[in-house]
């Protein structure tokens, strides 16, 4: 077990050397703000927060903090963040500041430090354009409505009687509508006439307007100081008219309309920054997980099946947590929780620990049973010719186990390209993101969803062509 116990300290020195903070820009006294601000917003949100034709970050809300950080000579960084994890991210210190169409409320006054309102709007009811049967928000009793489960908009829904079916944005929202699994939505009228401009004939209409104004602020930590600055600079920019220009731009009569690009020129213009999604997160995270999640399932298979209680009882209660939870629990609890109590990794780093963890846990079993299944015969043997125990391990028994455990840990393997979809809700660029970025301009949800399915399967693809491969080597020397 000496072996073992080497492993698992070299484990964890190397998660020690991770865990070192990353350093954050010093303070502008002039403002109050970091010279580096890192501002959270989704990216897949227009007209307020979206990729142009050419992948550059664009939108309303945009524009306007990066107008503001010009004035007070502050960099910005923009985080792409999606919305349910929005104020995890701020309170994580993983980002300063959300620009977002963050909705002026009681709760968030409480919670945060708001700006002054940048841009008021309200909110619209919309429903399928065959439905009659709704005209005003009072006829939302009893119905269903799809809604962003934290946002001002469900709650509105909930006040009107109507049962909320979270979604993750808008567009899914009105496919959910359009294709009749919910009755109703409501949302910003601001993106939802930009949505319809943009996507023509959608087969959902608008029947009402909210009663209340909706002013949207930026947002920040509780007494982080920053709002004074940028408040005084919303003034200036309301007084002097760029405020206006930049309404103008986004909401006016020359606003986007719709484009009448084909979805298969949408594939076609979105196929390589896939490709490099592909190239840079998804296969190296699939890569690092795996090897880093094989050697703990290794370690992790020999503790359970250690004489020493302590350390098979380790072993049971690690396979239980990872085997007991989602992933995607883990990955938010890595990136968004450790933060909290002074840990703090990157996102690549986060995705990886998670995905390697989940690996262990579930490879630690197959591990486990391919060892089981040796023969005692072998080990006697072994011990016969003078081995001892790691010795008796690495040279008989492993390699008779691996030849076992490669179909199931295959398995595992193609489950864990999948898994790294998971990623994006924690900022990781991988493929599954690269294609929700691509598709917000141009609502071609399905078309770009249906292009990342065909590069997992390629990917999946090649990997069983190699396990195939190793399997007939492995067994080449088997006694039938």
């Amino acid at each position: 077990m000496a072996r073992v116990a080497a492993l698992l300290a070299t484990l964890f020195l190397v998660g020690g050397v991770a865990l070192a903070p990353s350093a954050h820009a010093a303070s502008d006294p002039s403002s109050g703000l970091p010279s580096t601000l890192r501002v959270g917003t989704e990216g897949v949100y227009p007209p307020f927060s979206y990729h142009d034709s050419s992948d550059k970050l664009t939108g309303y809300d945009v524009d306007y903090i990066e107008e503001i950080g010009k004035r007070l000579g502050v960099k910005i960084t923009f985080v792409e963040t999606p919305w349910d994890s929005m104020f995890s991210a701020l309170q994580s210190h993983r980002i300063d500041l959300v620009a977002n169409e963050v909705t002026l409320n009681p709760e968030r006054k409480a919670k945060y430090d708001l700006s002054a309102p940048y841009v008021t709007t309200t909110g619209v009811l919309v429903v399928a354009s065959d439905n009659k049967s709704i005209t005003s928000l009072q006829d939302l009793k009893g119905k269903r409505a799809a809604e962003n489960v934290t946002s001002n908009w469900a709650d509105v829904a909930t006040q009107h009687g109507a049962t909320v079916v979270g979604v993750e944005a808008m567009d899914k929202a009105i496919s959910a509508l359009s294709q009749g699994r919910v009755d109703a939505m409501v949302n910003d009228q601001l993106a939802v006439k930009n949505y319809l401009n943009t996507k023509g004939d959608s087969g959902v209409k608008i029947v009402a307007t909210t009663a209340d104004k909706s002013q949207s602020v930026f947002a920040a930590r509780q007494g982080s100081g920053y709002m004074p600055a940028i408040d005084k600079q919303i003034a200036a920019m309301q007084q002097d008219g760029t405020a206006q220009r930049l309404y103008d731009k986004y909401f006016g009569a020359k606003a986007q309309q719709a484009s009448g690009t084909s979805d298969w020129q949408v594939v076609k213009d979105n196929a390589w920054p896939m490709l490099q999604a592909t190239l840079k997160t998804t296969i190296p995270l699939t890569i690092v997980a795996f090897i880093i999640g094989l050697a703990i399932a290794v370690v992790v298979a020999l503790m359970r099946r250690s004489s020493v209680l302590v350390l098979a009882w380790i072993a049971r209660v690690f396979i239980s947590i990872i085997r007991g939870t989602p992933l995607l629990v883990q990955l938010v609890i890595v990136f968004y929780g450790l933060p909290e109590i002074g840990i703090k990794f990157s996102t690549f780093v986060s995705a990886a620990i998670a995905l390697s963890l989940n690996v262990g846990g579930y490879g630690a079993e197959i591990v486990r049973s391919a060892i089981s299944s040796v023969p005692d015969g072998q080990w006697e043997a072994a011990e016969t010719i003078g081995m001892d125990y790691p010795t008796s391990l690495r040279r008989v028994v492993l390699p008779q186990a691996a030849r076992i455990a490669v179909p199931p840990l295959g398995n595992t393997l193609l489950s864990l390209v999948k898994d790294t979809s998971l990623t994006s809700t924690i900022l990781a660029l991988d493929l599954f993101h690269q294609a929700q970025i691509a598709a917000a301009p141009t609502y071609s949800y399905f078309a770009l969803y249906c292009a990342a399915a065909v590069y997992y399967w390629v990917i999946c693809f090649v990997l069983n062509h190699f396990q195939g491969r190793l399997e007939t080597r492995l067994n080449r020397y088997v006694v039938a």
